[in-house]
């Protein structure tokens, strides 16, 4: 292989990395972003970013590349749910800035950051491609740069309104942040109202549906990092949280679904940050039987462990015992694992 190829496909892998790791980011700020024109920006442009990683990965094997790149696309291609595993993956953001509006603006930032890194990458393609006489990778160079141009100026458009929205929450008082509207919340809301639909019905493809749901762990402790970055004590699940003692309320926690154990955590973490309350919540902490489970009420549960799966109901005897203890889930439960 010549060195002109080499040099090319070096490049080219560059892109495509970037491409891939952009996706991930994009997913996680769509997820802290409520609905507006700056969410349908970034929407648009995790759309364009795929076929950009499509595009560089068809290019490469073109090529020759030894490897087959556009396979490593695939596995995050996912909308909602890649949003909340990407959301997972980056939890710093979820505590930087004082609130829900200056979270988005400093993500922001950070996009037109990366915007203006992909376009000195794609310049440095076009101009290495056309050096070497390889027009086609010019021309495919040229064209990502293009789009990559359109969508810095459509981040640095939003700058200002996003700005705006931080004077109005952080300086006169009028937050406007809403995390329903959130692609997290949204996808949340989603899950949650999937594995309670599965839990009511009986017919063989909602049990399908309600196992596939299950294998989607961390849902909860997302939502609740969420919320709990922008909560105030009005917030949290603990009445008069500011005025109980550690003792009170780690007495309290073990009543608490894993979206409040993490709010909780969130919020203890920003203000008097108490180590035996916050290694109480480290010890509750966990993945819950089936994704969606602390919302449902015991005949919900008990209606799920008919299905008859041995595993899953020992996973409710032991996350029961530690959490809400309730008696009806925990006698079904064991009868269940007897009956095995």
């Amino acid at each position: 292989m010549s060195s002109s190829k080499q040099k090319v496909l070096q490049y080219l892998n560059e892109a495509h990395a970037t491409e891939l790791s952009l996706t991930r980011v994009l997913q996680a700020q769509i997820a802290m972003t409520p609905r507006g024109s700056y969410r349908s920006a970034l929407e648009s442009h995790l759309v364009e970013t795929h076929d950009h990683a499509d595009r560089v990965a068809r290019r490469l094997e073109a090529l020759g590349n030894g490897q087959n790149p556009l396979l490593a696309a695939v596995g995050f291609a996912g909308g909602a749910l890649g949003q909340l595993l990407a959301l997972g993956k980056t939890p710093f953001d979820l505590l930087r800035g004082s609130g829900g509006e200056e979270k988005v603006l400093k993500n922001a930032k950070d996009a037109a950051a990366s915007e203006a890194l992909e376009i000195a990458t794609y310049t440095a393609i076009e101009r290495l491609a056309t050096a070497v006489g390889d027009d086609q990778t010019a021309k495919l160079a040229a064209s990502i740069r293009a789009d990559e141009e359109k969508m810095l100026a459509r981040v640095l458009r939003e700058l200002p309104k996003l700005t705006d929205a931080v004077v109005r929450a952080d300086v006169d008082g009028k937050p406007s942040y809403d995390l329903a509207t959130t692609g997290a919340g949204e996808a949340v809301r989603d899950a949650a109202t999937a594995t309670k639909d599965a839990a009511r019905k009986t017919s063989a493809a909602t049990k399908r549906a309600a196992r596939q749901t299950r294998k989607v762990p961390g849902v909860a402790q997302v939502e609740g990092q969420v919320k709990g970055a922008v909560a105030s004590e009005d917030d949290l699940a603990i009445a008069r949280y500011d005025k109980l003692t550690a003792d009170e309320i780690t007495s309290r926690l073990p009543e608490l679904s894993q979206i409040d154990l993490a709010k909780v955590d969130s919020y203890e973490r920003r203000h008097d940050n108490r180590t035996t309350v916050l290694s109480r919540i480290t010890s509750l902490r966990g993945d819950e039987p089936w994704t969606g489970y602390d919302e449902l009420t015991v005949s919900e549960v008990q209606s799920v462990l008919s299905e008859g799966d041995d595993e899953r109901a020992k996973q409710v005897v032991t996350y029961e015992r530690t959490h809400k203890n309730r008696a009806g889930v925990l006698n079904a439960a064991e009868r269940e694992t007897a009956n095995a």
